[in-house]
């Protein structure tokens, strides 16, 4: 049975994990209306798998015998200046989401709840290869550019993304 402590992060990250879906879809339909389908196409996969990352949390915590909480959620901002804001407000919400990771990781540790432990060292990892691949397409923004052809450089890269984990 999971100690109440590590229970209640756990349900708090279920929380964040169905926040970043709300967010990055939000982001999507933004993007649909500025005109960057590729964009959307994108962010609103990229919202699916936050989901899946939310459910297998919500999975884990139920086969522990205890009860997954999915709580009231604030509602995501829909304004942004531009396909770069849009990128690096992702990749700052990922950095945040590895610091809770780090964090529920590091109680597990002091909790000897090397059960959760051992689950949660995917979203370590996945957490890795998220602020990569937010950082990587910054550095594409700032080198290509959002002006004209750049925009659609940058929309169409988007669209042919992979979104990972």
């Amino acid at each position: 049975m999971l100690k109440k402590e590590v229970l209640d992060r756990l349900n708090e990250q279920i929380n964040l994990e169905h926040f970043s879906a709300n967010l990055y879809l939000s982001m999507a339909s933004w993007a649909s209306a500025q005109g960057l389908a590729g964009t959307a196409k994108f962010l609103k996969e990229h919202s699916n798998e936050e989901m899946e990352h939310m459910h297998k949390l919500f999975d884990y915590v139920n086969e522990t015998g205890a009860q997954a909480v999915v709580g009231a959620l604030k509602t995501p901002p829909n304004e942004f200046k531009d396909i770069k804001d849009v990128i690096t407000q992702t990749y700052k919400h990922e950095k945040f989401i590895t610091s809770k990771i780090n964090s529920l990781v590091d109680l597990t540790l002091t909790q000897k709840d090397f059960a959760t432990f051992n689950f949660l060292q995917w979203y370590v990892a996945e957490q890795h290869e998220e602020e990569a691949l937010f950082s990587g397409l910054i550095d594409k923004i700032e080198i290509i550019g959002t002006d004209g052809r750049g925009l659609h450089l940058i929309d169409k890269e988007l669209g042919t993304t992979i979104a990972v984990g």
